[in-house]
């Protein structure tokens, strides 16, 4: 996509939302259903994921992690936002890598140690771009994307979350 095709795509929504805000609220969903041992199979829109433990809580690593997931998703984010914003900037961007790593103490998950915090401790998101703009045009991109990344300014910024519980119909 060039950035005249990204302008003609983004415009009328961009129009839409400046007239209708409300417009502009989309609430996104999830679901899943636990399965065999102790798994969670999780509806992606494209495909059935099937979630288990980690090995590092007696998984068998067959199973997607969760937190290896959240990380994906990140990725996945920033990896579009980037390609968005260089579109729109005009920054040619031949080739890049988005990587994302996190340190998980597990003893906190486990219960093993009530001092240590449950979630990742640390995330660390870089981008390995093959480009030959400028380091400032680079640094703008960079800031752009962390801006504009709805996974990134999530986990920086954690929304309220409600949990309720319910019964199912039989």
């Amino acid at each position: 996509m060039n950035i005249d095709e990204l302008r003609a795509v983004q415009a009328p929504l961009k129009e839409q939302y400046r007239k209708s805000p409300e417009s502009a609220l989309v609430t996104l969903r999830a679901s899943g259903h636990i399965g065999e041992g102790v798994t969670c199979s999780v509806e992606t829109g494209k495909a059935l994921v099937t979630a288990g433990l980690h090995p590092a809580t007696g998984g068998s690593g067959l199973s997607a992690c969760s937190g290896d997931m959240l990380l994906e998703a990140l990725v996945a984010c920033a990896g579009v936002t980037l390609n968005a914003v260089a579109t729109a900037l005009g920054i040619t961007i031949r080739d890049a890598v988005v990587q994302a790593e996190g340190d998980l103490d597990f003893r906190g998950t486990l219960g093993v140690s009530k001092e240590t915090p449950v979630g990742f401790q640390n995330i660390r998101l870089s981008f390995l771009l093959d480009s030959d703009a400028p380091e400032e045009q680079l640094a703008t991109l960079q800031k752009l994307t962390e801006r504009y990344c709805v996974i990134f300014q999530t986990l920086a910024h954690s929304p309220a979350i409600a949990v309720s519980r319910g019964k199912m119909e039989k």
